[in-house]
């Protein structure tokens, strides 16, 4: 992983984390599908302590497959068993503390090590699912089906691929408000609420066209996301590095 992106700092839409960061990540063959859902049905679902934050007044919820890689604490190698693997996460944007952020409703790993350190370590609502990618020469076949030990089923499925040259979004667009966010927001135990700072360049986007055959990511929040998205974007390849909770 080339850390110079660590230096570029002037894009970002919140404060500079103090301390060092103590993980670090790629993200590969991102998909954003986001579907347009009423704001009061996101908000109420919501921790106390979160404010949902909307843009031009419209929520959005977000089922976003990509693969993880390069997985790994500061200066230390990757666990074999969790250095690489698919990822799939349902999501929404939320204000805390001021700071626009991601607040996560659940997020699927087929790596049974990283479910278990991200649920100790960062509280995250992590759960072992049977995945897998194809890559074909218009994109990626992935599929996804949970088999978390007492958890609600959710299934995905999905053909999707870029289209079109890459590009920075403008602050102020919608592509922007969806993607530029430097903050997780995770509950521990308790309830408590808890910010995980995270910084990477600006996202290099293009448009995206997907075929999803299964959806069922977002039945047990409340969501019926089985029409086609509102939204889509892709991203080839983003490096990230991330701090504890704080």
């Amino acid at each position: 992983m080339d850390f110079a992106f660590l230096a570029a700092r002037a894009h970002r839409s919140a404060p500079w984390p103090a301390g060092p960061w103590v993980l670090r990540m790629a993200w590969h063959g991102l998909l954003f599908a986001h579907w347009e859902v009423p704001a009061a049905a996101v908000a109420e679902r919501l921790p106390a302590g979160l404010e949902l934050d909307t843009f031009a007044g419209r929520a959005y919820v977000g089922v976003v497959p990509f693969e993880m890689r390069s997985v790994g604490p500061r200066r230390l190698p990757g666990m074999p068993t969790a250095r690489q693997f698919p990822e799939l996460n349902v999501r929404t944007y939320v204000l805390f503390r001021g700071q626009r952020a991601v607040w996560f409703f659940s997020l699927d790993a087929a790596s049974a090590l990283a479910v278990w350190g991200a649920r100790a370590l960062f509280h995250l609502p992590y759960f072992r699912a049977r995945m897998h990618i194809e890559t074909r020469a218009e994109g990626f076949r992935y599929t996804s089906e949970r088999i978390h030990r007492g958890a609600p089923p959710a299934e995905f499925a999905a053909d999707f691929g870029p289209v079109g040259d890459r590009f920075v979004a403008e602050p102020g667009s919608l592509e922007h408000w969806l993607t530029e966010r430097y903050s997780l927001v995770a509950a521990n135990g308790r309830g408590k609420l808890r910010e995980g700072p995270i910084h990477h360049r600006p996202w290099p986007l293009q448009r995206a066209v997907a075929t999803i055959e299964r959806n069922t990511m977002g039945a047990c929040h409340g969501f019926d996301l089985s029409a086609a998205p509102d939204h889509l974007l892709y991203a080839d390849h983003l490096d990230v590095v991330a701090w504890a909770l704080r």
